[in-house]
């Protein structure tokens, strides 16, 4: 990596857990997201782990961030069958010069489990200092 203007960071919560888990399963499925997103080699992106996301009725919670990119987090996400589905959207998010992927071209869970787009940090809002 090294180039902070392509530098791109999947956060991963790893306290999420999933509708009717108990609180004393062995592993929390956002646990064992993190590490199967650590193991699938997720190439030019830093995939980090986080305490929390504050999304715990939706399921597993991930975001993607970059700098002078859009912010999207995602919930709703299975450490058994998402996978793939992650690397795509990644690759999507990392493919663009802002993050934002067209629509259409999200992944189907993209699409439907958005919990927030935050706009980038520098992004000038268009009313800025009206109120």
């Amino acid at each position: 990596m090294g180039d902070l203007e392509n530098d791109i960071e999947l956060l991963v919560c790893t306290r999420c857990h999933l509708d009717g888990d108990s609180a004393e399963v062995p592993q929390r499925p956002g646990a064992a997201l993190f590490s199967r997103l650590v193991d699938a080699g997720m190439d030019s992106v830093r995939v980090t782990p986080v305490e929390c996301l504050s999304n715990c009725s939706r399921g597993c919670t991930i975001a993607l961030r970059g700098a002078s990119r859009w912010t999207y987090i995602y919930g709703g996400l299975k450490p058994d069958t998402d996978i793939a589905t992650i690397i795509e959207g990644t690759r999507k998010y990392r493919s663009t010069p802002d993050g934002v992927v067209p629509w259409r071209e999200r992944p189907e869970h993209f699409r439907k489990n958005c919990i927030a787009r935050i706009p980038p940090l520098a992004a000038p809002a268009p009313n800025q200092g009206k109120i």
